[in-house]
This record gives structure tokens, sequence and C-alpha cells, in this order.
């Protein structure tokens, strides 16, 4: 990538005019360390990997633009206020109009080093995105979620334990050949094989704040995915995973980390029992068979001790949670089970929801990225490196958006996910360009405050006991096919 300091700081400029609702968490030291852990070097470029990265955030957050137009949006914005010429932005703006004006000679239109230094072509952004490595990425999360935790250090916790929620979607991506060949494309009956990515989310359920992700082809399955991400838990952590997950060599590797879980029995699992310890709360152990040999070759134990904990709600089917939190006095039988009954005010945690329930917050993730945001539907990338780089602005946008949410949240004491994520997405929105074009200190002290007060004011109603049957699907009469009357 080619260097030009001068073009380096004029967009250094923009990037941080651009990002001062965001300037408290996304700070030149969290950049730093996480270009350190990932063994890159910024260097003096208009596209180096700081700027790579709000241009990706930039990218989220107006799905629908073209890339030319995030290029040139905040440039644009800026360009239109009347303290634009006196600026350091404006005055390189400006020198470089002369420059133009007084230039001799031809050059390509492809050559990086042109003399306007408050633009960047096309071309140039796309290649530097396709070489901007994903760990820049994957290090910006977990140095995000490590200030997180500091800044909140009870806000993720259940007890004792940190609990987390694991998984996983398909992303649709643009039908190209290039695409389809490295993720793969969807096929069922309908004929329709348009192509998809697959990913696998770790998050903070209380919170809704993304922890860790793996996006790959479809060919990988989301345990492979899943054993990828368990690698970073703590010996405090608690996941919480469907039935789909249920994979001795998973479950397995959660306890090598001397990590916590707890899911769905799969039928056809066969346990033996050792104690009960109360009506529907049970220890028991389970010897997977191994005929294969596939666990010993591994090294993994040749049987598991879990806690069943069974429960049969009105309204719903009997359900049988497996975990290896064997104590019943850590977590009990009612703090596991017990489903949202309280009609308690509008504010406060007024849903008291068993911990296990707390798991459809991931669903509830997904839908605020896929359809609030747009990730599901406004890629926009022909590569596979800049589908990572799309996907991972995503992300990146919406765990600070959580975070925004999280400090509304406490600065108002209501519970954050009763806030309302798309009103409070559309509250920032609104007071994007006021705080492109203030002056820091008035962004500090004046409108950061009242962004955090106008999303708190979209409080989620508190709905307890409703739900819905599934629909019954109609059988087609095969037998009657194709005869008249």
């Amino acid at each position: 990538m080619f260097t030009d300091e001068r073009r380096f700081e004029v967009w250094n400029s923009i990037r941080r005019t651009d990002l001062q609702a965001f300037g408290r968490i996304l700070n030149a030291d969290v950049f730093d360390e996480a270009a350190k852990r990932a063994s890159v070097k910024i260097i003096a470029s208009p596209l180096s990997v700081i700027n790579l990265v709000w241009l990706g955030i930039v990218a989220a957050r107006c799905g629908t633009d073209s890339f030319t137009s995030v290029l040139s949006m905040t440039l644009t914005l800026l360009r239109d206020q009347p303290s634009f010429e006196n600026s350091f932005v404006g005055r390189q703006d400006k020198a470089c109009k002369k420059s133009k004006s007084k230039a001799t000679g031809k050059t390509s239109k492809h050559d990086p080093r042109m003399q306007d230094r408050v633009s960047v072509s096309e071309e140039a952004f796309s290649k530097a995105r396709q070489r901007m490595p994903l760990e820049m990425w994957l290090q910006l999360i977990v140095i995000l979620g490590e200030l997180f935790q500091k800044k909140f250090p009870d806000a993720n916790r259940f007890k004792k334990f940190r609990v987390l929620a694991m998984d996983g979607t398909l992303l649709n991506t643009p039908d190209v050949e290039r695409l389809k060949t490295h993720f793969g494309s969807s096929k069922n009956k309908t004929g329709s094989h348009n192509c998809q990515a697959k990913m696998v989310l770790l998050q903070f359920p209380i919170t809704r704040m993304p922890y860790r992700y793996r996006l790959d082809s479809l060919a990988k399955s989301e345990i492979t995915l899943a054993q990828d991400l368990v690698r970073d838990l703590r010996t405090d952590d608690l996941v919480l995973m469907d039935a789909g997950y249920w994979s001795y060599g998973l479950l397995c590797a959660i306890e090598k980390q001397k990590a916590y879980f707890a899911l769905r029995l799969k039928k056809g699992i066969t346990l033996k029992t050792i104690r009960v310890l109360q009506a529907g709360d049970k220890l028991v152990q389970w010897t997977p068979k191994d005929t294969r040999r596939q666990w010993r070759n591994q090294g993994l134990p040749t049987s598991m001790k879990l806690r069943l904990v069974t429960y049969h709600i009105k309204g719903y089917r009997p359900q049988v949670i497996v975990t290896n939190v064997l104590d019943s006095k850590s977590i009990t039988k009612e703090e596991w089970t017990k489903l949202a009954s309280d009609r308690g005010t509008e504010t406060g945690r007024a849903m008291s929801v068993g911990l296990f329930h707390k798991r459809w917050s991931i669903e509830t993730t997904y839908h605020d990225l896929k359809v609030v945001l747009g990730l599901g539907r406004n890629l926009r990338s022909r590569s596979p490196e800049s589908i990572q780089w799309e996907v991972a602005g995503y992300i990146v946008y919406y765990l600070i958006l959580r975070w925004l949410i999280v400090e509304a949240s406490q600065k108002a004491a209501v519970d954050p996910i009763r806030i309302s994520f798309k009103r409070a997405m559309f509250e920032l929105t609104k007071m994007w360009s006021t705080l492109l074009t203030s002056p820091i200190k008035w962004v500090e002290t004046e409108l950061i405050p009242r962004l955090l007060d106008r999303m708190a004011s979209h409080i989620v109603k508190v709905r307890p006991n409703r739900h819905y049957e599934r629909s019954k699907k109609k059988r087609r009469n095969t037998k009657t096919k194709g005869l008249k009357g």
C-alpha cells in the first residue's frame, strides 16, 4: 500500500470528525493495541487499517449506499459547513484546487499519489480492503469487549457466572461465481441456489453485546466454528446453546477451558442416573458411543458427568436442560426455568426470565443485524476478503451501538434489553450530522448526554405470558393429485 503523509493526516482528520459520537470508545489507543496484537503495521496512508475500520463502520451505517458514496459522504457534509474553508481539511482542499489549475503533464487516473489530497479512488479503496487482515477486526472486537467488561463489570453476570449465548445463521451474499466458489450456495426444493455464508456468533445475552464470531463457507459445520470460538472462554463463563450444538467434542472443548455450558437434551441420548437432587433435577452420566474411536483418538474422556433439569410449563412443550453446573445451589432449578410472569412497572427489571430462556436474546440480535441494520440484504462486495471486511464492519458498528444503549440504560436505570434497538439507532442517525459538525467539547458535554437520554426514552413494553402456537402445515393429498371433479 502506498504512503502519503499529507493525505494520511487529512483522512485521519476526516475520520476523527465523523466518529465523534464514538470517540470515547474507538480512540487511538484502541486502534494501536488492535494493530499490535494483530501484528499489523499502521502506515501513513489515507487507506490505513484505522481508516478502513472507519469506512467499514460507515458502510454498515449506510448499508444501502454504494462504496463511492461511502468514500465521499463525510467530506460532502463537511464541505457544506460555513467553517470548512478555515479547517485543516478545508485548507488542504483549497490548496489541491490551486495545484490542479497549475498542473501540467499527464498522469494516470489510477495513480494513487494524485495531487488531490482529500480524495481516494474507489479502485484504491477496493484493493486496500481486500488486503486488510481479518485479524485486525477480530482483535479490535476483543479489545472493545475487554474495555466494556472493565467499565461495566457486572453487566453480563448472573451470580458468579459470565453468561454467553451461541447460535448460527446464514447470510445472503451477492450471487457471483467467485463468492459461490468460496462460500457455497443454498440448495432447496424450489430450485433457488443463491450464494450464502455461514456465521456463528458468541454474545452476551443480558446486554446483547457481541463477544466473538466466525464467518465461513456452508461446507463448514456450526460445530466446527463453535469449537474455534470456545477457545476464548474464561473459567467463569457459562454458554447457553440450542440442542443443535449437541456434540461430545464441543462440550469437552468447553470443559477443557474449565467453563460451563447449558443446552437442551437431544433426542436419542442415553444417560445413566447417578443421583436425584429433587423432583425434575438429577445428576447423570453420559457415555457416548465411540465405535469409530473418534473421541478416544482425540484423547477425550470416555464419559461426562452432567445435570438434568426437567420442567413443563403450561402452554409449552416439556423441556430438559443439560448442564455441567452440577451444584444445585449455584443455579437452582427455578433460576434455570422460570418464565416471565411479573407484571411490574414499565421500567426496571419487570421481566423475570429464567436464565436458560435468556438464550433467545441471540435471536433478537440476529434480527437487529440482518433486518434492522440490513446485514442480511445489503452486502455489496464481490470477493471473499471484502465480504469479511463488510461483515466485520457491521459487527463492530452493532457492538458500539449496544455499548451506547448500555450507557443509556444505566443513566436511566432500566434494563438494557428493554431499550428498543431500532429506535436507539434512529436517534443516533438523526443526530449524526449535528455530531459531525459540532465542536468536540460540545459533543462530549451536551450532545452525547442528550443522545443517551433520547435512546433511553424508547422502552419496549412488557408483555408477559404471551406465546403463539406453531402453525400447522397442511398435508398435500397425493392420492387425489391430478384428478378432476
